[in-house]
């Protein structure tokens, strides 16, 4: 049951954003945060990827399209 904890945490502060923004700005800021969140998980996957790919290379070349 932890992991509703985020979830209500997440949408509460939510709610209260909201009722400080008018329809624009509440658009604006969702759309702002939607490219937040995957900008946070391209790099994510990149992280895990140079990651793995750094414990198999073994010259720096093999490696730079991670850089």
């Amino acid at each position: 049951m932890n992991d509703c904890c985020d979830i209500l945490l997440i949408a509460t502060v939510a709610c209260q954003i909201a009722s400080c923004l008018n329809d624009d700005e509440l658009g604006l800021l969702a759309a702002d945060m939607v490219l937040l969140s995957d900008a946070l998980g391209a790099i994510a996957v990149r992280r895990s990827l140079r990651d793995e790919d750094s414990d198999n290379c073994d010259a720096p070349s093999a490696c730079s399209h991670f850089f």
